[in-house]
């Protein structure tokens, strides 16, 4: 009795295992002993319930098959229906429904507000792709525009913040857009005390009164994620300290994925949305928001900028001292040891922001001229020099300090771009001093990335017309000049690469900065003096020396291998064995997809003439019995449909199924 007892529960345990182990590989799925035991079990049942109508029949050997076959085929739906109910695919998932289901609510109520907003200002229909046709009128595009502004500033932070990066895309919108969504503005309320002391003492592991001597509560400056305040150090260093606000996350994750949702609308159903790539322009949104979230990146940005500043400095010559005087644009330090995820600690600079200086500059009397060569040429050498940049130099981010000198703050978003862009972006600088319109193809062809056939003899010409209209005019170019240069570029399908575009970003920013110093600042001028003095640079025998042996020191390897490899193509050119080998799907990942496919068709047809031929069998009359109401061809009908659901939810699922 005992061994009849182990055996019939090492079968209840092993049955489910079994169902659990098949129903995993046919669908291609990793899950955990829970969900395999859970698997196995829904399989079981899915059998009971097939047997019971067959009756004693169902023992018989024929019948086990199909038995069998509906144990695989209930284990596999209850996979599938987990897969799709379960994110990850684990059963831990459940445990968190009830939060997926309050963030769904909250995220649906959000949307409805959002909704509201839009048709509040008129914008639905071009949510929806059900804008009148037609090109618009300019007083037709200053309305939207003005509404779009509306919109977006009662939305709330997280849209206000998207309008502010859309102000920037002269590539993108139209300058009537620009224009009005660069006056984006969205007062917020400070967060109370308490609140940004709790944060304070959770971050630092200590009370704000034992780590500084002195803690204002309230606020300098207050924005949608952080609020500024001053606080003295126990050393007696002055310094700036940025506290995130509580619950700052939760809220960018839910915009978020409202964003992202209303961007797949944009791109299934409008032109322009499937034009600019509405889907991939909040990801590179969502991607620097998050970055911003984490103070700790901030921190390092700030330290990087910093040395590459420190760099740019060293290595240009100053028009009035040597290169190691005072940089005339500072940046703060950092307090790494007190900086943490949601909290920032840097120097605290003694100054006014640009948008608010105008009075300080005048009663110092200082140089406005000078002020704006200052700050262009210090973005200039962090691009072209040192290759780390602010790339959000706006008016908010730019300090007026007390002893008549320039200061830079806030380096949430930063760019990079690497030496072999440098180079290209120097190039097109010094073409653009010389007026080449052929150098100018030249050195923009090596910073894009080009398709495989472009008419460059018809592309030199275009940019020639460029350089005509606004490199060669009297009169200072406009924000105009970097809309034109980019359609130019698109219009020959050429794809400026991210950090590029950042680059162009952050000048096209700093535009208005410069603006509210010198009205009609010439950047193409101040860019060709600064790639005359760079090239003047380059030629001294110091650099040209560095340069001859950075450039040796690269090419040598390749030149000692040389001799070696036209020996090799000299040696089978004589024999005659020289041939030139090209495969097809050489790369496994292309190989690996062309599998896929021919597989799912197959498994797809082989289910369907499965499936044909079990109800042709099933339909048949007559034919061999095994019992008296058994024939063989119900035997083979049954476990041919069974077969058939198998191969073609198989199918289904690999076609339907996420990519993680």
């Amino acid at each position: 009795m005992s061994s009849y007892l182990l055996i019939a529960g090492a079968t209840a345990l092993l049955g489910p295992m079994i169902m659990a182990v098949l129903a995993r590989r046919v669908l291609g799925l990793r899950i955990g002993a829970v969900r395999a035991l859970l698997t196995g079990v829904a399989g079981l049942l899915a059998a009971g319930v097939v047997g019971t109508p067959m009756g004693p029949q169902a023992s018989r050997t024929p019948l086990v098959t199909v038995q069998l076959g509906a144990a695989l085929l209930g284990a596999m739906i209850f996979l599938v229906l987990s897969e799709a109910a379960v994110t990850g695919g684990s059963v831990r998932g459940m445990v968190r429904w009830p939060g997926a289901v309050r963030r769904r609510v909250a995220r649906s109520r959000r949307y409805t507000q959002l909704s509201r907003i839009a048709v509040r200002h008129g914008l639905r229909r071009f949510l929806t792709g059900r804008s009148r046709r037609g090109t618009a009128s300019p007083q037709d595009q200053a309305a939207l525009a003005r509404s779009l502004r509306l919109a977006l500033e009662e939305a709330g932070a997280t849209f206000v913040k998207l309008g502010q990066v859309l102000s920037s895309r002269y590539d993108l919108l139209p300058d009537v857009f620009v224009d009005e969504l660069s006056s984006l503005q969205h007062e917020v309320a400070p967060e109370p005390w308490p609140d940004i002391e709790r944060v304070l003492a959770e971050e630092l592991k200590a009370p704000p009164e034992k780590v500084f001597a002195e803690f204002a509560p309230e606020p300098l400056a207050a924005g949608s994620m952080a609020q500024v305040h001053r606080a003295r150090l126990r050393d007696g260093r002055a310094v700036a300290v940025k506290v995130q606000r509580p619950g700052a996350r939760q809220v960018l994750e839910r915009d978020l994925d409202i964003l992202f949702r209303i961007s797949d609308i944009l791109e299934r159903s409008t032109t322009w949305g499937r034009t600019v790539g509405s889907r991939d322009l909040v990801q590179g949104f969502a991607d620097s928001l998050h970055e911003e979230l984490d103070f700790r990146t901030e921190a390092r940005n700030t330290a990087a900028v910093a040395a590459n500043t420190a760099l740019a400095d060293a290595d240009a010559p100053h028009d009035d001292g040597p290169s190691g005087a005072a940089p005339r644009v500072l940046l703060p330090e950092v307090h790494q040891e007190l900086s943490t995820e949601r909290v920032l600690v840097v120097e605290w600079l003694d100054g006014v922001t640009l948008n608010r200086a105008d009075a300080v500059i005048d009663a110092q009397g200082l140089d406005r001229e000078r002020l704006a060569r200052d700050l262009f040429g210090c973005l200039l050498g962090q691009i072209m020099i040192g290759g780390v940049f602010h790339a959000d130099p706006h008016s908010g981010n730019v300090l007026v300090l007390s002893d008549g000198r320039l200061g830079l703050v806030d380096f949430g978003s930063v760019g990079r771009i690497d030496r072999m862009l440098r180079a290209s972006l120097r190039e097109l600088l010094m073409a653009i001093d010389r007026n080449d319109p052929q150098a100018l193809s030249d050195a923009l062809l090596d910073l894009v990335e080009r398709p495989d056939e472009i008419d460059e003899e018809r592309f030199t010409r275009a940019l020639g017309r460029y350089t005509a209209r606004h490199l060669a005019s009297s009169g200072p170019p406009g924000r105009e000049m970097f809309s034109d240069l980019f359609l130019l570029v698109a219009q020959y399908g050429l794809t400026v690469p991210p950090e590029v575009a950042a680059a162009f970003r952050a000048l096209a920013t700093v535009e208005g900065a410069l603006g509210r110093l010198v009205p009609g600042f010439d950047l193409v001028e101040e860019a060709r003096a600064f790639a005359s003095t760079e090239l003047a640079r380059r030629l001294t025998p110091t650099q040209l020396s560095r340069s001859l042996a950075e450039e040796t020191a690269a090419v040598l390897p390749m030149l000692l291998r040389l001799p070696r490899r036209a020996e090799r193509i000299s040696s089978a050119l004589e024999q005659g064995r020289l041939s030139i080998n090209v495969r097809l799907l050489a790369d496994e990942r292309d190989r690996r997809f062309i599998r896929g496919i021919v597989r799912d068709v197959l498994l797809a047809f082989l289910g369907g003439l499965t499936g044909v031929l079990g109800m042709l069998l099933l339909s048949t009359r007559g034919g061999p019995r095994l019992a008296d109401s058994l024939r063989l061809f119900d035997v083979f009908g049954y476990n041919m449909l069974l077969i058939s659901s198998v191969l073609v939810l198989r199918v289904l699922f690999t076609i339907t199924k996420p990519t993680r």
